[in-house]
């Protein structure tokens, strides 16, 4: 039986990123219907109109295709219940508060002298905190409407959100990001292999991990990808390290830099995507349009679609492929509770992410890690008991806030803002 998709939050742009990739490789998952829900009434109908428009195409020999594709259903719907009513898989993609909150989380964080990033420091935890009990209302109604269904969470921070649905909720939940298989193809790519012959020896939470080795066919080669590395962090700490950081560790390695550089920035990355999503927008609006425009490359998410398929697909054929996903451990790494989500290689069946035994983690990356941890463990907390308390705890113990005083005034500033809509 085909398997039915919902997408939450589908009025991003980044849906026909999605679409697309689904529409590509429907041999191996072949979904035939998809409920597109949004709680915006015209980012849905752009949004989903475009959507629409690609299934007709697809299935009609467009885009390319020499049609394999049979018929292809988008829904719209703007209920959760009647969206979700019948799905086998289910993709959370929400941004509460929208972009402008993002801004505004942003100039906050840089006026107090930190670093403004969406996923991490004080940004983090400002959209983790409202994120969260929105999120754990979306596993409320799976539980109440589709069961049976996965919650594929792709809604950032990543890890916290699927710590918080994973820990409170009862949707069989896995958290993806696109960091990890990028990482993979840039490899891949550095090395001229094909990326199904790189296996990676990968560890850490999301927007934390590290590549600790590459193997190409089996060989051990992280001393060549080292060597070749353009990765955005000194060179002597790579030398020293003997791993390969994510991008995001950047904002740990080089916390003063980043800062620097935000400060003097014309707009904020935020005030970018809104550009972006603008022009976007106006695109999906011309009812001749059914393939992704150009513009779509500069939104971000790259291969946001391969990962988000790759793990459906193979849940969906029970094939047990090797995946970085985000999970609770499960006993899989040395000191650390086996219910914490971590980002880690896993065999991804039918009966969900397993992952691989990691054993003991290294001294240089583990003290970062557990504090990281910690702080993501006190959010979740302070968001679910709607703790000031808690939430004063988990930004003294993030690393890139850290000072209890400016913690407080920045904590104080985000409620009376009104954008943790807890408190």
């Amino acid at each position: 039986m085909s398997p039915k998709l919902a997408v939450i939050g589908a009025g991003s742009t980044y849906t026909p990123e999605l679409i697309d990739g689904i529409i590509a490789r429907r041999t191996e998952f072949p979904v035939d219907r998809i409920s597109l829900m949004d709680i915006d009434p015209e980012r849905l109908a752009i949004v989903g109109g475009f959507v629409q428009r690609m299934a007709v195409s697809a299935c009609s020999g467009g885009l390319g295709r020499q049609d394999h594709l049979s018929s292809l259903s988008v829904e719209l719907h703007q209920d959760l219940d009647d969206a979700l009513n019948g799905a086998d898989f289910v993709i959370t993609q929400i941004r509460v508060g929208g972009q402008i909150w993002r801004h505004l989380d942003t100039v906050l964080a840089v006026r107090h002298g930190l670093i403004g990033q969406e996923t991490t420091g004080l940004a983090g935890f400002a959209k983790a905190m409202r994120t969260i009990p929105e999120m754990l209302k979306i596993c409320e109604a799976i539980e109440r409407v589709a069961p049976g269904a996965w919650l594929i969470n792709f809604t950032n921070p990543s890890g916290i959100v699927t710590e918080a649905a994973c820990r409170y909720g009862r949707a069989k939940t896995i958290g993806l990001c696109n960091v990890p298989i990028n990482m993979k193809i840039a490899v891949a790519e550095q090395l001229g292999a094909r990326v199904d012959e790189i296996d990676l020896d990968y560890v850490g939470l999301n927007h934390l991990s590290w590549i600790r080795k590459v193997f190409w066919r089996g060989r051990d080669v992280t001393k060549r990808v080292l060597e070749g590395s353009a990765a955005p962090t000194a060179l002597r700490l790579l030398s020293s390290l003997r791993m390969i950081p994510s991008p995001y560790l950047r904002y740990f390695y080089s916390e003063r830099e980043v800062i620097t550089e935000q400060r003097a920035a014309e707009k904020t990355r935020a005030e970018a995507v809104m550009e972006i999503e603008a022009e976007l927008l106006e695109a999906y609006r011309d009812p001749r349009l059914a393939e992704k425009p150009e513009a779509l490359g500069r939104r971000g998410g790259a291969h946001y679609s391969l990962a988000a398929v790759d793990v459906m697909s193979s849940i969906h054929s029970d094939d047990a492929r090797t995946q970085v996903v985000d999970v609770p451990q499960s006993g899989a790494v040395n000191g650390f509770a086996a219910s914490a989500v971590m980002e880690l290689p896993c065999s991804v069946d039918s009966e969900g992410a397993h992952p691989r035994p990691v054993g003991e983690i290294e001294l240089e990356i583990r003290g970062l890690m557990q504090q990281v941890k910690a702080y993501e463990e006190l959010t979740v907390r302070a968001a679910v008991e709607r703790s000031r308390d808690l939430a004063l705890l988990a930004l003294a113990t993030n690393p890139l806030v850290r000072d209890v005083g400016v913690a407080e005034r920045a904590l104080d500033e985000l409620i009376t803002g009104g954008r943790l809509g807890l408190f």
